[in-house]
């Protein structure tokens, strides 16, 4: 079971609070599941850190398999995607591929391809491919086969408002908000409500180990907790 656990960033300790709820479904009430579980320990100091992949599922953000039929660009493309070694797949499924190609575009993802294997092989310079084909593809999940089930059978898109849901949040519950796309590899702040405490840059560090993990832990939602600052000289 995941614990509570501290980060210290910038000289102050934050304190990292661990929320398990169930295995929420689809469409399930966002905010109903945060206060189920969690309401009684919000505080206005307290600054929730969400999921995004919870927010996709809670939020209806999803496609299953069985509805994406890969193209032969999609195909195409995951002959050329880097492979990782630490077990997630990345764009490696060529269904998971065409489903950033139907968020993006197919023109402006071929001339993602061609721009970015061109950044990457003459500049020798990563993430062009992702820049030029923007819509928040970077943040596509699924077609996972080791995530929990039945998520392993679903691609988990960005939610097209993510500050709107975070500041809904902070209005319901008192507090901030902010989601980040965390995996084994990075983590990244993906929205904030209006009233953050702190900047992007720190909201990532506090999670940069993403304790909420990739696996069956059930803490899609953590309590940050930080020290006043001091007045001391």
């Amino acid at each position: 079971m995941t614990a509570t656990s501290t980060r210290d960033v910038g000289g102050r300790t934050y304190r990292r609070v661990p929320v398990r709820t169930h295995k929420v479904g689809i469409g399930e009430d966002l905010g109903g599941v945060i206060a189920t579980y969690a309401a009684e320990r919000i505080t206005p100091d307290t600054t929730l850190c969400l999921s995004q992949k919870f927010v996709s599922i809670c939020t209806g953000q999803v496609r299953h398999i069985s509805t994406v039929q890969d193209s032969g660009l999609a195909r195409l493309i995951v002959k050329y995607v880097t492979k990782n070694d630490n077990g997630d797949i990345g764009y490696s499924h060529p269904k998971k591929m065409q489903v950033a190609i139907e968020q993006a575009g197919y023109a402006r993802m071929v001339a993602a391809v061609v721009g970015g294997g061109l950044s990457k092989f003459v500049l020798r310079r990563r993430g062009d491919f992702y820049r030029i084909a923007g819509h928040h593809i970077a943040e596509i999940d699924g077609f996972n086969p080791d995530a929990m089930p039945p998520f392993d059978q679903y691609a988990m898109l960005p939610h097209p408002q993510p500050d709107a849901v975070c500041d809904e949040l902070a209005r319901r519950f008192g507090c901030a908000a902010y989601m980040i796309d965390g995996n084994n590899i990075n983590v990244e702040v993906v929205g904030r409500s209006a009233n953050m405490p702190f900047g992007d840059d720190v909201a990532r560090e506090v999670m940069l180990d993403n304790p909420m993990g990739q696996g069956d832990e059930l803490t899609p939602v953590f309590l940050i907790e930080a020290p006043a600052p001091s007045n001391t000289p």
